[in-house]
Formats: C-alpha cells, structure tokens, sequence
C-alpha cells in the first residue's frame, strides 16, 4: 500500500514528466483548463496531483512512457493514483 506522501511524490514527477513535453503539456492544459498559475499552485494540492495521475491513466502510452522514464512499474501509477483524493472510487469506465 502506497502512502499518501509517496504518491504525492510520484504525481510530482508525473507533472514534471508532463511539463518537459510541450505535446503532453497541451494535452493536459486542454483537458484541466489549468494555466500557469494553476499548475504552480496545484503542486501542492492533492487533489490536483490526482488529476495528474488520472490523465496519464487515461492513456496505457503515457503510463508506460512515465513509468520507463521514471523506473517504476506502471502498476505504480495506479497505486499511487489510490492513494490521493478520490482514488478508494470505483471507476465505472
């Protein structure tokens, strides 16, 4: 079981994995309406690491793309996901 600091974490180098791609970065700025100062701000916030994670969830080749990148197991996502806001909600997908 992953903690929340630990997921935290991951979801932050998810954003930066994001950031330094200026496709994945319109991307992800067309499907949040974040900007600049959201995304400054939405380091910090949980819920907002969430919404990292669900959009590299959202697409199996980000996931991997991430997690060669990172060293991680793409379950690693997944779990990281589970422990921020929202993610104990069952995804009817």
């Amino acid at each position: 079981m992953v903690g929340q600091e630990s997921a935290e974490a991951l979801a932050l180098e998810a954003l930066a994995y994001i950031l330094a791609r200026e496709d994945l970065l319109s991307s992800f700025l067309a499907a949040t309406g974040a900007g600049g100062a959201e995304l400054r701000a939405g380091a910090g916030d949980p819920v907002f690491l969430a919404a990292v994670l669900d959009h590299l969830l959202g697409d199996d080749a980000l996931v991997m793309g991430f997690a060669a990148e990172a060293g991680l197991p793409p379950l690693a996502v997944v779990e990281a996901r589970s422990a921020l806001p929202g993610g104990d909600l069952p995804n009817w997908t």
